[in-house]
Formats: structure tokens, C-alpha cells, sequence
């Protein structure tokens, strides 16, 4: 099933014909594979990693398939480049620029979007190097713009979308590096503090779930440099963000993309998560489900699970399955530490 914006790019699938065409930041569906019946090859690349899960058993000689922030050739060029705006509107430049540096020199930019979901803002958001761009098309709650690459684009230097700032933790200061995109508001959010400050000691190999930007990482290498952190997330822009700030603070760690914990390797003596579960989501509860049961299996006897939740999320029932008992370490009036630790029988 495709998505609206989906459906609305092939609606206007006369402007693939014979094309060589690259798709920016895909949606969770098929839209690249079906394009391949107009166009003569299409390269995609997802910031999502779940969303290039769904496409990648859909790989041939024609569709090539991507998961970062980039491709992995920066000299690629296409005639036509599709980008679905993104969520996070500060996103957007930055999938312009690197629009720009892919496509041909007259090539078309195409931008798709919902409604509600800002793409208008594209006409004031365009860089210089394309033409204004032009509304060709409004359907399933969705707008689709065209646009001219008119010169050459400059190459993406990552350090223009990076904001550093300086982070005082618990465990001491830190060097936040945030790409756009990645959720920030430059202080310690509440959760992730009331997590950090009722830390016990850890040790051996311990796994920071949906790590966004390395903070918590970051905090128990500062606090215990000796344990072996791997850090996992499913977007992009967030695995880059935790690799910089790691960089910055002079800290090693593992870090790769996994959907949940599908694509970890092995026991660990920890498991530590802000988790990334939004509130109002019916997915919320499925996932925070999916989340501790496969906790359970991917901790060694002995291990601990510490996970900072808001405070009515249903997650006391769910710990209690799984983990046999719920231990509340620490909480306030949004937010609660559940602090377990795993016996295997």
C-alpha cells in the first residue's frame, strides 16, 4: 500500500520516463520498486532504517537501495531527484542540498509532501542554485513541487548542519553534537536527568536503545570510560549525531542502525533507554510491549534494564509479564525509572 505522497509522485509518473532518478528520505513502502515500471533506474536512500528494511528485499540491478545520511558515492548524479518532506522542517535544507549535489545541472527536483506537514514552506526554503519552484499537482492531502537545478549545488559539509553545544550532566559537562533533524532542546530534558541522576554502576557490555544524540552514552563513558557501549537507533541523522558527540568527547563506542533490537548481536550486561515512544500513538503500547520482551532475551543473567518513561505510559503490566516483578527506582510527577534486573531460569 502506498502512502498519500507516494500515490500522488505516481500520479505525475510522466515525469520519470527513461530517467535516472534518486529518492530522498522514502517512505515505508514500495514507491521506488514501482517506479522502475517508468523509470530506467532508480537509487533510493532512507534516513529511516525500518523504512529501508521494508524496500531492501525489493533490491535488483536497477534499484539500488540506501540507508545513512548520505550515498555513498558523492559524485553520483541523476536527472531527476524526489524528495518526501521531511517531519522535522530543519531537515528539509539539508535534503535540498543534497539534492543539488546529485542532480544534473537542468535536472528536475520534485518535493512532495501532506498539507499540514509544512512542504509549502518550500518556496521560501529553496537554495538559490534552484528556480522558484512551481505547484504542479494537489491531491490525497498532499502537494507535489517542481523545480530546475539552474547551478551547480555545493557539496554537503556536514559541520554547516551540525549545532555543538556544551551539556552539564550529572556526570559532568559534555559536547553535544546535534544534526538537524534530531530531537534537541540544548539542556538536559527531564527524563533523560532524572535517568542519568539515579545511575547505579554499571559494568561489561551495556546497549543505549534509540541513543539519538549520544547523551546518555556519552554521561556513562564519562562516568565509567571502561564499559563497552553499543548504541543503536533507526534514524540516520541521530546515528551520525551520536558518532560526532562520541568524536567530540573523545569516547569510543559501537553505533549502528537496529529495528528495536533485531539487529543486535548477542547478551548484555545492560540495557539503558530513554525510550523513543511517543505519547497519543496506539503504536506506543505495541511497541513499549515489543521493547521489554525483547529485553528480557537480549540481557545476560544478572543484567540490568533501566528505562526512564512518562509516567503514564502502560508500562508497570508489561514489566511485571516479562521481567516477573516492576521496580520503580525513582520518579516524579511526569516521569518514572524502572530499574530491573533479569534472572533466567
Amino acid at each position: 500500500m502506498l502512502t498519500n505522497p507516494s500515490q500522488l509522485i505516481l500520479k505525475n509518473s510522466d515525469l520519470f520516463t527513461n530517467q535516472n532518478v534518486l529518492v530522498l528520505n522514502c517512505e515505508g513502502d514500495l514507491l521506488p520498486k514501482q517506479l522502475l515500471e517508468i523509470a530506467s533506474c532508480v537509487t533510493a536512500l532512507s534516513l529511516d532504517f525500518h523504512h529501508h528494511l521494508v524496500m531492501s528485499q525489493h533490491s535488483s540491478p536497477n534499484l539500488a537501495l540506501h540507508f545513512g545520511h548520505q550515498l555513498p558515492n558523492a559524485d553520483q548524479t541523476f536527472d531527476s531527484v524526489i524528495i518526501y518532506y521531511p517531519k522535522a522542517k530543519a531537515l528539509a535544507g539539508y535534503l535540498l542540498n543534497l539534492a543539488g549535489q546529485h542532480l544534473k545541472v537542468d535536472g528536475e527536483l520534485i518535493v512532495v509532501g501532506e498539507n499540514k506537514g509544512g512542504v509549502k514552506s518550500i518556496v521560501k526554503q529553496i537554495p538559490d542554485y534552484f528556480d522558484t519552484p512551481f505547484k504542479r499537482d494537489n491531491a490525497r492531502h498532499c502537494l507535489l513541487f517542481t523545480s530546475q537545478l539552474t547551478q551547480k549545488a555545493p557539496n554537503i559539509r556536514l559541520n554547516d548542519w551540525v549545532n555543538s553545544y556544551q551539556l552539564d550532566t550529572p556526570q559532568g559537562e559534555l559536547t553535544i553534537c546535534n544534526l538537524v533533524g534530531v530531537f534537541s532542546e540544548k539542556r538536559l530534558d527531564e527524563g533523560t536527568k532524572l535517568l542519568l541522576s539515579h545511575l547505579p554502576r554499571l559494568s561489561g557490555r551495556v546497549l543505549d536503545f534509540g541513543c539519538g544524540a549520544g547523551v546518555i552514552a556519552a554521561a556513562l563513558l564519562k562516568a565509567q570510560p571502561e564499559l563497552e557501549i553499543e548504541c543503536v537507533d533507526i534514524n540516520a541523522m541521530a546515528l551520525k549525531s551520536c558518532e560526532l558527540t562520541l568524536e567530540a568527547n573523545n569516547f569510543t563506542a559501537k553505533v549502528y542502525p537496529s529495528d528495536g533490537l533485531s539487529q543486535t548481536q548477542g547478551r548484555f550486561d545492560g540495557i539503558i533507554s530513554n525510550p523513543p515512544f511517543h505519547d497519543g500513538l496506539k503504536s506506543t503500547t505495541d511497541i513499549a510491549k515489543t521493547f521489554v520482551k525483547e529485553s528480557v532475551q537480549k540481557l545476560k543473567n544478572g543484567g540490568g534494564w533501566h528505562i526512564v518513561a512518562n509516567r503514564h505510559l502502560p508500562y508497570s503490566d508489561t514489566i511485571a509479564e516479562f521481567f516477573g516483578q516492576v521496580n520503580v527506582l525513582a520518579e516524579n510527577n511526569k516521569y518514572k525509572i524502572y530499574s530491573n534486573k533479569i534472572k533466567h531460569n
